[in-house]
């Protein structure tokens, strides 16, 4: 790395990948502290990426880990976006298995399970009559 280019911030580059959708959310997440960088925690947003550098952060219900090719200059489109960083984290199991088709609903037998419309009716009238 040149002395030139001495890298980007964390809160940044992670709204320029799109990770984030705003600068804002990037900058609360970074300060949050669930951020590695290199393998060690980062709590600073102003925390400086080079290209080389690994990330790994939770994302939704997954873990993110990735290798930081390049810094970018702009928040581009999402194809650009993906040009900055090679993604680490082993394929998910649940996307390459084959699409299954759900189960059939299972069939009830009359009289099983919460009652219809017509039978509520019927007890309302029943305890009505009763009471």
């Amino acid at each position: 790395m040149s002395e030139a280019d001495p890298g980007l911030r964390i809160d940044k580059w992670l709204w320029r990948a799109r990770f984030f959708k705003s600068r804002t959310l990037a900058t609360a997440f970074c300060g949050s502290g669930r951020l590695r960088l290199n393998g060690d925690l980062s709590h600073k947003a102003h925390a400086t990426v080079r290209p080389g550098d690994v990330l790994t952060f939770p994302l939704g219900p997954r873990i993110r880990v990735v290798r930081v090719i390049a810094l970018g200059t702009r928040r581009g489109p999402a194809p650009e976006a993906r040009s900055l960083y090679e993604d680490l984290a082993p394929p998910d199991m649940a996307r390459q298995a084959p699409a299954e088709a759900p189960p059939p609903a299972a069939a009830r037998d009359r009289g099983s399970g919460r009652p219809t419309k017509a039978e509520r009716r019927a007890l309302d009238r029943w305890r009505h009559d009763a009471g």
